[in-house]
């Protein structure tokens, strides 16, 4: 079965002139994907080049094969200065989710890049920032994931804006169309996602590093090549707590999806790590099987023993103790970066190389006094506690030395962790940090 493409634009490769413009059904719902390994740009003024998705205009930009440009295949772009990368045709199913590699070229000064989209059918030349300014300063390529969600056909820009003569490489640029994404996220209030999908996770088979899993006690975001969310949100009051015990029955988590590695119980023994929990056991005490799903391996990420028996279960404890007091909690949790140094050492993988060790692990709280409309009480004043540990041994048992703000954390991340909120909401309170009282 096939469907007419309307082909906007100006840049479809050469190879489709002639044609009909169709494409079987199933393609076009797939992600569009350029890894810049095709075509040719040697040098950096602006021109149109050729790559396997379609046309791109590269300004200040080339495509890079030396020594120091970091890649997955033969080559990757890289930008200069104020360097731009912009898409000359549009993606006719909308977008859910773009992600894309980065690092700094070779040993040059940290970068800050940003996406842009344009949507066809606004009738105006606008151009939209998606997300937050990414800051590339690691050697070694690293994702950053954006929330876009627009259904209407849409072309992408990557702008290079900081860091002057510092160079940067992007590579495997991809896009989850709309048609792929999840089911809109509830805004209404106690939601694990009230407070919004942090890297607009889907439900899809072909997002296996942003894969969407929504259990009744949480809601989280896993990386099939990781073996660990990269996220997990829940909703924390009263109604959570209860007579049921600690179940201690951790095990595979069969709601992956099949041929995927399932992380089991003995994933973690001997590696001198914990099985550390994003959404803790203490917090899901209302009956048995709320307390046995948080034993699924895919709520866990390897933690130092004294980041998660000491520094991060004093922040659990006192989360409960902030609910204790009549508040309810909204609570984003995750890990990033690789390498920690557990009991047994330093470590980047562990399971024979399945899963990822974290260099970091962090964690959001906003904390509204028990009520309604729950986003639209988030104000200027609403404490919001950041904190963002390293992972290994040997921390301040008191977790407020790690405090940070919202805004940080997203830097190191590429997450937008509270989109829900409006805008301007989310300007002020994410970049706060909090200095509220510690126990």
């Amino acid at each position: 079965m096939t469907l007419t493409l309307h082909c906007w634009g100006r840049g479809w490769l050469p190879l489709l002139a002639g044609l009909s413009c169709t494409w079987s059904s199933a393609l076009a719902q797939s992600p569009t994907q350029e890894s810049f390994d095709s075509g040719s740009k040697p040098a950096y003024p602006v021109a149109s080049t050729a790559l396997t998705t379609g046309s791109w205009t590269f300004d200040e930009a080339l495509l890079g094969t030396d020594a120091g440009d970091h890649k997955n295949g033969a080559q990757a772009a890289r930008l200069r200065e104020t360097g731009k990368l912009t898409m000359d045709f549009f993606l006719p199913n909308g977008a859910a989710v773009v992600t894309v590699q980065h690092a700094r070229f070779g040993a040059d000064a940290s970068s800050g890049f940003e996406l842009w989209y344009q949507a066809q059918n606004c009738g105006c030349d606008t151009w939209i920032k998606v997300g937050n300014t990414i800051i590339s300063s690691s050697p070694d390529l690293q994702t950053a994931s954006f929330a876009v969600n627009v259904p209407n056909a849409i072309r992408f820009e990557l702008r290079k804006v900081s860091g002057g003569a510092g160079r940067l490489n992007l590579d495997d640029f991809v896009v989850a169309p709309y048609t792929t994404t999840a089911p809109p996220v509830s805004t209404g209030d106690n939601g694990h996602l009230t407070m919004g999908n942090p890297s607009g996770a889907a439900t899809d088979v072909n997002m296996p590093t942003n894969y969407l899993m929504v259990k009744p006690q949480y809601a989280l975001s896993y990386h099939r090549d990781k073996g660990k969310p990269n996220w997990v949100s829940w909703y924390l009051a009263p109604v959570w707590f209860g007579p049921a015990r600690r179940q201690d029955d951790f095990r595979p988590d069969p709601d992956l999806p099949s041929g995927w590695y399932r992380p089991g119980t003995t994933s973690y023994s001997g590696s001198g790590f914990d099985r550390g929990h994003n959404c803790p056991s203490a917090d899901r005490l209302s009956t048995t099987a709320d307390n046995s799903a948080t034993f699924l391996m895919t709520n866990m990420m390897p933690q130092s023993p004294n980041n998660n028996q000491q520094t991060w279960a004093n922040l659990e404890n006192y989360s409960r103790t902030l609910v204790n007091q009549g508040n309810e909690l909204y609570i984003i949790c995750g890990s990033y970066g690789t390498g920690g140094t557990g009991s047994n050492g330093y470590f980047t993988t562990i399971d024979n190389g399945r899963i990822t060790v974290p260099e970091r692990c962090w964690k959001v709280i906003v904390v509204l006094p028990t009520g309604t409309n729950d986003v639209s009480r988030v104000s200027a004043t609403t404490r919001i506690i950041a904190i963002d540990t390293p992972n290994q041994q040997g921390l301040n048992q008191n977790w407020g030395t790690y405090r940070t703000t919202v805004d940080a954390i997203e830097a190191a991340t590429g997450l937008d962790i509270l989109s829900a909120l409006p805008p301007a909401v989310q300007e002020v309170v994410e970049a706060k940090t909090d200095n509220g009282p510690t126990q």
